[in-house]
């Protein structure tokens, strides 16, 4: 066979076909199935890195709004520590006052005490302290004689000294008040008291005008009240306990109404140095804006005391 000639076409046509296109192929496959995941992959992390910046930018679209309206909430926070400064300034004065104000009440109770101790002994005057208050019991055998509401002999004497002490405070809302135990009044007495109600109260307004027109205890001062029987500080079963009920309290309390005008003067006062520290700074006229809130106040004062 080697004699005859050989057609080169022939021998072409004739050979096996190479494997090398299959390989290229199949590589090529493998190398675009690799290339999809890595390009899936890096598709996932932009996606996530794309959520956490918007999540950031949100996050900092959040911060600046809160920091916008910075300077008014610094405004703001100056203005109410002003305020808390001024409160505790008032409170601080508030708690020095009634410091002084119980001083003077034990002052009052020592003095009573110095001058009815032998009825403090005996029982039938009681003292006693409680909330910035001055309680004086007197039992009503010390000051009228059964049924009466006029003040015997002995009870002048007992009040002359209690009004002694009485007439030096000056700060002080007196209350007198009558009461009774739950008996009812004897025929020959309703004649003259309807009920307890009428004998308490006759008792308390006795009580005032003696210590108005003999002890010098100024009027604008004094409170007269009846509570007939149903004020008890004792048993009503029992004889000691209506003697204890049958008394004349009188009942020292502060005089609320001059405090409050004061405190409220002060309140004023302190706002009026507040907005002035806020307004601009006037040098050619320094005092012109705090004239009309003196004026204001003492406007207050005055309408506050008719």
């Amino acid at each position: 066979m080697s004699g005859y000639p050989v057609d080169p076409n022939l021998a072409r046509a004739l050979k096996p076909p190479s494997q090398a296109p299959w390989v290229l192929t199949v590589l090529a496959l493998f190398a675009g199935g690799g290339g999809a995941a890595y390009m899936w992959t890096e598709a996932g992390k932009a996606k996530t890195e794309a959520a956490a910046a918007e999540v950031r930018a949100k996050a900092a679209e959040t911060k600046r709004a809160e920091l916008a309206p910075l300077p008014e909430k610094v405004e703001k926070l100056e203005a109410e520590n002003a305020d808390l400064k001024t409160a505790k300034e008032a409170l601080a004065r508030d708690v020095e006052a009634k410091t002084g104000e119980l001083e003077q009440l034990k002052g009052t109770a020592d003095k009573l005490q110095a001058q009815m101790k032998d009825e403090i002994a005996k029982g039938d005057i009681h003292l006693t302290e409680s909330g910035g208050r001055l309680r004086v019991d007197l039992v009503d055998k010390l000051l009228f004689e059964s049924g009466e509401a006029t003040i015997a002999k002995r009870g002048e004497n007992v009040l002359s000294r209690v009004g002694a002490v009485l007439a030096q405070i000056d700060d002080k809302t007196i209350q007198v008040s009558g009461h009774t135990d739950n008996l009812p009044l004897g025929d020959k007495l309703t004649e003259k008291f309807p009920s307890n109600w009428e004998l308490s109260a006759a008792r308390a307004v006795t009580v005032v005008r003696f210590l108005v027109e003999k002890a010098n205890v100024p009027p604008q001062r004094l409170v007269a009240s009846g509570y007939g029987e149903w004020s008890p500080i004792a048993s009503n079963k029992t004889a000691s306990g209506r003697a204890r009920n049958r008394r004349i309290e009188i009942l020292l309390t502060p005089a609320l109404a001059p405090k409050l005008i004061a405190r409220g003067k002060l309140e004023k006062e302190a706002k009026g140095k507040a907005e002035v520290a806020a307004a601009p700074a006037k040098p050619d006229k320094p005092d012109k804006a705090d004239k009309p809130r003196v004026a204001e106040a003492r406007t207050g004062h005055h309408k506050a005391k008719k």
